[in-house]
């Protein structure tokens, strides 16, 4: 089940403070990038953070869980945090600074 461009629009308006933000889609999901990194997914209508040490300790009771079948587990995000603007855009941020920069593609 392919997530909602609803939910995008309704995230990227949440965290819309956190830096530079913008979705991109990928396979009927979407990657969520703040400042040019990936930090997000939302898979099927749900939340997922990107793991990062710092991200834990924002929120040491995040469960992980596989976004799509074969990845390894993120954090997911349950839908009751989607509405605090402040703690949402503040994880993103947290996340994007542990997170590298993408690595150039070589040229052909």
């Amino acid at each position: 089940m392919a997530s909602k461009p609803e939910t995008i629009a309704f995230i990227l308006g949440k965290i819309a403070t956190a830096g530079t933000t913008r979705s991109i889609r990928m396979f009927g999901e979407y990657g969520i990038y703040c400042d040019e990194k990936m930090v997000a997914l939302v898979c099927d209508d749900q939340l997922f953070i990107k793991p990062s040490t710092a991200g834990r300790a924002y929120f040491p009771e995040v469960e992980g869980a596989a976004p799509y079948p074969g990845a390894r587990d993120w954090f997911l995000i349950p839908e009751d945090y989607w509405e605090d603007e402040i703690w949402l855009t503040e994880l993103v941020r947290i996340t994007s600074r542990e997170v590298p920069y993408p690595k150039k593609k070589k040229k052909k």
